[in-house]
């Protein structure tokens, strides 16, 4: 899993946790835990949204550790539960997204929408999942709903989610903006800062790329293959070719297995 993926599925993540009301536990860093199994579960509870809410707290704990169709089961007996639960069809649409079924999973968002109108994260994860089907523009659409939303708390996730789609589809003066805002809002956040200097490299602001990936690579917990090798071939660019030797090492020496590792092997900082 790359840098960017992992870092988008906590985006994701941390969204679920808000639409749960806060009862799932955040992820962790590290391996997921293993989900509870049956023999763990609590006795149902009398009361339907309760109920259902228990069901849904176990779905997420399927979904994020991958789990998905037995994330689906779980949700389907939440909505059993409790038919005009937002956060179910949300969830649903979700794990749908990550099956790759795509048109229940429109569904799924357009019905938690229409219970909850103003769930910006809802809108989130649904321009989450429209990027991932390269439906850049109905993404941008959901992301600026949720941007717009009165007292939104999450919209530096949501800026920092929607500046990667913008570089996805190739709008790369519309991602410096909006990863710029999102880097703003939160300069610590290697992901923001790896996917902002990666659209400045591509934008030929090698100078600036290199202030920003070189923040992430200061932090050895933070760098990885990626951003090695990113920050490789900015030096590259810049014609600093003991630097982007030096970088390229790194890669080789710590992810020696890595896709980079073997484009430096070969010599191909410009691909």
């Amino acid at each position: 899993m790359t840098h960017r993926a992992t870092a988008a599925g906590v985006a994701i993540w941390a969204g679920l946790l808000l639409m749960l009301g806060g009862c799932a536990k955040p992820a962790q860093t590290g391996p997921a835990a293993p989900p509870p199994t049956e023999a763990r579960q609590p006795p149902e509870p009398a009361s339907p949204e309760r109920r259902a809410r228990v069901r849904l707290e176990l779905a997420a704990a399927y979904y994020a550790n991958g789990q998905y169709d037995t994330a689906l089961a779980e949700v389907r007996t939440a909505i059993a539960a409790k038919p005009d639960l937002p956060e179910a069809y949300g969830l649903r649409g979700l794990i749908q997204s990550a099956l790759g079924q795509f048109g229940p999973a429109d569904e799924s968002f357009q019905r938690a929408l229409q219970l909850d109108p103003r769930n910006a994260d809802t809108m989130h994860n649904y321009g989450w999942a429209l990027c991932q089907q390269q439906r850049y523009d109905e993404a941008d659409a959901q992301f600026q709903r949720a941007l717009a939303q009165p007292q939104y708390t999450q919209a530096t996730r949501t800026l920092a989610a929607q500046g990667h789609c913008q570089a996805r589809a190739g709008r790369l003066d519309d991602a410096e903006r909006t990863l710029s805002r999102a880097y703003e809002r939160d300069p610590a956040n290697p992901s923001t800062a790896f996917n902002l200097a990666e659209v400045l490299y591509r934008q030929g602001d090698y100078e600036r790329a290199r202030f920003y990936v070189r923040r992430i690579n200061a932090v050895p917990a933070q760098s990885n293959a990626q951003t090695l090798w990113l920050a490789a071939r900015i030096e590259h660019r810049l014609g600093n070719a003991a630097g982007a030797q030096s970088f390229g090492r790194q890669v080789r020496d710590r992810f020696p297995n890595s896709t980079e590792a073997l484009q430096f092997e070969r010599g191909r900082f410009d691909d």
